[in-house]
């Protein structure tokens, strides 16, 4: 099992992931991209990732795909920092897992994997915001060393959100 930056190798599985989430809300934000031009969506991806034609209130940020057997299985997206709107709600990490893989502990691995990139770049403090309705996301984010930080009511959404922190060491490339 490896996390990669997206590739057109992996265009057939990431398809069928896309239809396999049905009419469900997709997360990360990059699922929803337009994806029948495969190439026009991963230089999208790649503009975000290199903080490109970014709409008001987003930040730069790298996605990354989780394959396992040549199968794409899960999704999550790391902003490089924190716009006042995506610290309000929304936070650092955004991650998703394939519904087929679910339950598998993928979640909690992909989110492991994230952090260890964001540790890479220098970041010391990850906001990580769900739902408080997600049982499953919620455990995800305490097992990886998240501690419960406040909740808002998000009237966009029509939710309560919990707003998590996780500290992260620096890396010994960033000492």
């Amino acid at each position: 099992m490896e996390l990669i930056l997206p590739s057109a190798k992996y265009q057939a599985s990431y398809c069928t992931y896309i239809a396999e989430l049905g009419d469900e809300e997709r997360y990360p934000f990059p699922l929803d991209f337009e994806h029948h031009d495969f190439g026009a969506m991963l230089a999208r991806i790649e503009a975000f990732r290199q903080g490109q034609y970014l709409p008001e209130g987003y930040a730069a940020s790298t996605t990354y795909w989780l394959i396992d057997q040549e199968e794409l299985i899960g999704v999550s997206n790391l902003r490089h920092y924190l716009t006042p709107q995506i610290e309000h709600a929304g936070g650092h990490i955004g991650l998703g897992v394939r519904p087929s893989h679910r339950g598998k502990g993928l979640g909690k691995h992909l989110l492991q994997l994230t952090l260890e990139q964001a540790q890479q770049r220098g970041m010391r403090e990850i906001h990580i915001h769900c739902e408080k309705n997600n049982a499953a996301s919620a455990a995800i984010i305490t097992a990886n060393g998240g501690q419960l930080h406040s909740e808002i009511n998000d009237a966009a959404h029509n939710a309560t959100i919990q707003r998590y922190r996780i500290h992260l060491a620096l890396s010994s490339s960033t000492n």
